[in-house]
């Protein structure tokens, strides 16, 4: 378990995608911009196993903002794009019901 505070120290944002790149020699990650409202962002997720990259243009995700960054071939990934997975355990995305600002924070 986890308390309040904790759970107050993760950076919760919603952001859109303004970019898509397939990474060459990669079965599953793409490399996205994302525009979080105070910045863009690189993330790299794997979301190739469920999305073609014109499914997620334009596309406004949940973002973990404050993740250490991580290398994954040979890019930097800085945050994390929430998903739930689906009864074959592929990724599905999160979205806000309807469209908010970028930087939203979710609480």
């Amino acid at each position: 378990m986890i308390t309040i505070e904790d759970f107050k120290k993760l950076n919760i944002v919603v952001g859109t995608i303004e970019n898509v790149e397939e990474i060459e020699g990669s079965e599953k990650l793409y490399k996205f911009t994302i525009n979080i409202g105070t910045e863009t962002r690189q993330v790299l997720g794997g979301l190739k196993p469920s999305y073609q990259p014109s499914e997620l243009l334009g596309k406004q995700v949940i973002v973990l903002g404050n993740l250490e960054p991580r290398q994954l071939m040979g890019f930097e990934s800085q945050g994390m794009i929430l998903c739930a997975s689906d009864e074959s355990d592929k990724p599905v995305i999160i979205t806000p019901e309807k469209p908010v600002a970028n930087g939203s924070i979710i609480r």
